[in-house]
């Protein structure tokens, strides 16, 4: 059973995190809750997510309503109601827009009776921290008199190109448009000295430019409205403060274009709590894996310890990434042909109605198909020799962090990015795929494969494996940015 709330932790400050429902927005709440917890003693740091989330979370409490349930780092978690009860939204059926339309109102006044719940019962807020598409979030605390700061968990490349695109700087919002149907049509985003193509772009901006899908029917087309709003609302604050989880070292100029054009981004990555414990005589960061998703009992980590160092290659799409039964079968076409053994994390709903592993073929022990893991853990792991990954942040921050090579297949969103900016550093490659249908075809996936098991690539992930870890040790410069935010938000707050 989760531990409740102590009530002994009420003169210290109390941050609140205040984190979109779906896990990808989730874990990164999670690993800057344990860095604020961990940063400041004395600290009260509570999460918030909607209901249904929080029931997932915590399947054995009575209601995922009950009072402040903890997890094992010490994070408490107290939900709003986005509207849809325990049951939560549902991709398949419901709708995106008029969800969006109920989280904000139904989220908004659930989250104002929290910060009403807390003032009167001697815990206020001291600062409230919110991820993206919650831009009403700061509404809500400003109504408080509780200062608020938008935790960006996307690269700071992405919010440079949203940033710029909705200004306009220098017409990079109408050469955009002009060149939205050709991915590989050239882009230069102000300050951003590396040249993209439009492939690499937010996907939700070419979407938005004149690439629409087909038919008109993209259910997330309200996104790049959200977005929109997102940068208004920081417009409106005075002295808007964001948070991105990144490193300086990583994306140096998408952090001084920001700041140039009077955005104040503060790098405090990468946040990952397994980093919390790296290093020598450090104690272990105690766990929060409290996921959406159930975690496979079929002993994955103990399937790793007898496979020899950097041989396995672990497959993830992650938590939303869609792959088609075509996919399915390409991907374990590639590796039985390989050779080379391999842990595959495939959800239910990417098994394309087929009996679990059906089709896939994992000959003689060389491969391990579940459903869900502790994907920091597997990549940790020293059996683990390259990611095969959708290039979600999350991800990608791990990967880079594990000094993992990586081989991007990005399908929408920030992916695109993300696999630009592995292989700007040179710790991956971004797979071709076929035109017709988007699929990484077995071929492909082992030339690369083969690059990203290359001494060179290799090399340079182990590099920026050292340059991330020292950016979030201890005087680390993450490490730094995140200890002014909290001297400042302790300074300035109502505790």
């Amino acid at each position: 059973m989760p531990a409740m709330a102590r009530e002994d932790e009420s003169t210290g400050p109390h941050f609140l995190v205040v984190t979109y429902p779906a896990q990808g927005h989730i874990n990164p709440a999670r690993h800057l809750a344990q860095r604020l917890l961990r940063a400041t003693p004395g600290a009260r740091v509570t999460l918030s997510t909607a209901v249904s989330a929080c029931r997932k979370m915590f399947p054995e409490a009575a209601s995922a309503a009950d009072s402040e349930l903890v997890d094992g780092a010490g994070i408490r978690y107290a939900p709003y109601s986005d509207g849809y009860g325990e049951e939560g939204f549902d991709r398949a059926k419901d709708d995106h827009t008029a969800y969006m339309g109920q989280l904000k109102l139904v989220g908004a006044q659930t989250l104002d009776a929290l910060l009403a719940r807390f003032r009167d019962e001697g815990r206020p807020v001291t600062r409230v921290v919110y991820t993206v598409l919650l831009s009403w979030v700061a509404d809500v605390a400003r109504g408080h008199g509780v200062p608020a700061a938008l935790y960006w968990i996307q690269p700071a490349t992405v919010l440079a190109a949203y940033f710029h695109y909705f200004r306009g700087t220098d017409g990079v919002d109408a050469a955009i448009a002009a060149k939205a149907a050709d991915p590989w049509a050239e882009v230069r985003l102000p300050g951003i000295t590396a040249q993209l193509r439009v492939r690499d772009l937010p996907s939700f901006l070419v979407s938005g430019s004149g690439a629409a899908t087909e038919g008109g029917n993209d259910p997330y087309a309200f996104v790049l409205a959200e977005f929109r709003e997102q940068l208004a609302a920081l417009d409106r604050e005075d002295d808007p403060t964001v948070l991105v989880n990144t490193f300086d070292a990583m994306e140096p100029d998408a952090v001084a274009t920001l700041r140039e054009h009077g955005l104040d981004v503060v790098p405090v990555g990468p946040l990952l709590s397994f980093l919390d414990s790296a290093g020598p005589g450090a104690e272990p960061a105690p766990s929060n894996n409290n996921d959406l998703f159930k975690q496979d009992g079929k002993g994955y980590m103990a399937w790793l310890d007898a496979q020899p160092a950097a041989s396995v290659v672990y497959i993830s799409f992650g938590s939303m990434s869609v792959m088609s039964e075509r996919q399915v079968a390409e991907v374990a076409r590639g590796m039985a042909d390989s050779g080379r053994p391999f842990l595959w994390v495939l959800r239910k709903d990417n098994r394309a109605g087929a009996d679990a592993g059906a089709g896939i073929d994992v000959g003689d022990g060389n491969g391990m198909v579940v459903e869900w893991c502790e994907q920091g853990k597997v990549l940790g792991h020293a059996a683990v020799g390259c990611f095969v990954t959708h290039c979600g942040w999350n991800s990608t921050v791990e990967s880079v962090a594990c000094g993992v090579p990586a081989v991007g297949v990005p399908q929408w969103t920030d992916q695109g990015t993300n696999a630009w900016l592995l292989d700007r550093i040179g710790v991956g490659v971004r797979a071709a795929v076929s035109e017709d249908d988007g699929v990484l075809e077995a071929e492909e996936l082992q030339r690369c494969l083969a690059f990203a098991a290359s001494e060179p690539v290799r090399a340079q992930a182990a590099l920026w494996r050292d340059k991330a870890r020292a950016a979030a040790a201890r005087g680390g410069s993450s490490e730094r940015n995140l200890r002014a935010f909290v001297e400042q938000a302790i300074g300035t707050g109502n505790n």
